[in-house]
């Protein structure tokens, strides 16, 4: 017998689980024990969160406060819920396929998905440390990038022509894309606000998220861009270097530290004035010596040249949208936006050299290129 054959009996064997009298286990040894008199059910779950969380902070209630009533969930707060339905949802998977700084990263470069994994990390540790509400900040920051187009802050620049007001992520992911989902009002308004250049989000998780957020970009977008070369780390601005070291594990540390501390001290979400002018400083690193370096540039104005092709096509081609094109020309234009913007990296340039016959060579280089 092959070893793979032995593996798959192997497997096969558990199928059922291991018998132990009234109750099934997963493992033969299992030796893992618990007391509980009860399951700790979402009212419960809810009472400790009403007693437990600072002023200030997000409270569950019931089935939460939807565009379109629900019955409560038996086991799960309506925080809980929602971060659920975004870990599960279609648009939370395709983030993996989707540029965080560059075009088709390598295994160790983020992508979007990656991107909203570790502010969702940053976020956490920011909200267990101040005692809010620890779901809600969760959901919030999993799904604060659902609204990216396929090549990252680029897709804003190629869509917004095609829509008044032009095009934002973080409305589009709370108003389009996530819409089905029915999310709280809560998680919604921090996805819609986690842009600094938007108003406020309503509740203080949502304001953890947006600097969390930026913590999070700031530091692992320096990380790759020193990984292949494109920056040293001897490069970064002492300011930086002195406050918040030069790893993005330093960087993090700092700037979550600073984070609770000043917002303990002052009673609201901030960093004190000389940590903030640090975390600028990097940003403004990262933005001239990475963002808008010539490759870069390059590299989205490819993005914008092939999103904007294939909107157009499929206006041109509103057979070609896998559901059925509305009647009214807003509502088309809106359905081809909606359509390509879902789409992941590959995809979207998959589809610009099958349909539109563009040359590969003409589309955006990855990472690997760029470097």
């Amino acid at each position: 017998m092959t070893r793979s054959n032995q593996r798959a009996q192997l497997w096969a064997s558990t199928m059922r689980g291991h018998d132990l009298g009234p109750l099934v286990l997963a493992h033969a040894d299992s030796r893992a024990a618990l007391s509980l008199s009860q399951a700790v059910t979402r009212g419960e779950r809810e009472r400790i969160e009403a007693e437990t969380l600072a002023v200030g902070a997000a409270r569950a209630q019931g089935a939460g406060r939807r565009a379109r009533p629900e019955a409560p969930d038996p086991e799960r707060t309506c925080f809980e819920r929602d971060r659920d339905r975004i870990v599960h949802c279609t648009a939370f998977r395709r983030l993996a396929g989707k540029t965080q700084v560059v075009v088709y990263p390598t295994d160790h470069q983020r992508t979007r998905l990656t991107h909203a994994l570790e502010v969702a990390q940053v976020a956490v540790a920011v909200a267990r440390s101040l005692a809010v509400n620890l779901s809600l900040t969760e959901a919030i920051a999993l799904g604060h990038d659902c609204g990216h187009g396929p090549g990252g802050h680029a897709s804003e620049d190629a869509f917004a022509p095609y829509l008044p007001g032009g095009y934002d992520h973080g409305p589009w992911g709370a108003d389009v894309v996530l819409a089905p989902l029915n999310l709280c009002a809560e998680t919604l308004d921090g996805i819609r606000n986690h842009s600094w250049s938007r108003p406020a989000p309503a509740t203080v998780e949502g304001e953890i998220v947006s600097w969390a957020d930026r913590i999070a970009y700031c530091a692992h977008d320096l990380e790759d861009a020193i990984r292949v070369g494109i920056v040293q780390a001897r490069d970064i601005p002492s300011q930086v270097a002195q406050l918040a070291g030069r790893s993005r594990r330093e960087q993090i540390g700092a700037f979550v530290r600073g984070l609770v501390r000043a917002s303990v001290r002052h009673g609201r979400v901030g960093l004190a004035p000389a940590e903030a002018e640090a975390l600028a400083a990097l940003r403004a690193f990262n933005y001239e010596r990475i963002y808008t370096r010539p490759e870069s540039v390059a590299q989205s104005e490819a993005v914008i040249a092939v999103l904007r092709a294939l909107v157009d096509h499929y206006l041109a081609h509103p057979e070609l949208l896998p559901d059925p094109a509305p009647e009214d020309d807003q509502a088309r234009v809106r359905a081809a936006v909606t359509y390509v913007g879902g789409m992941t990296d590959r995809f979207a340039f998959e589809q610009a050299e099958r349909l539109l016959g563009w040359d590969s060579a003409n589309l955006p280089p990855g990472l690997g290129r760029l470097a």
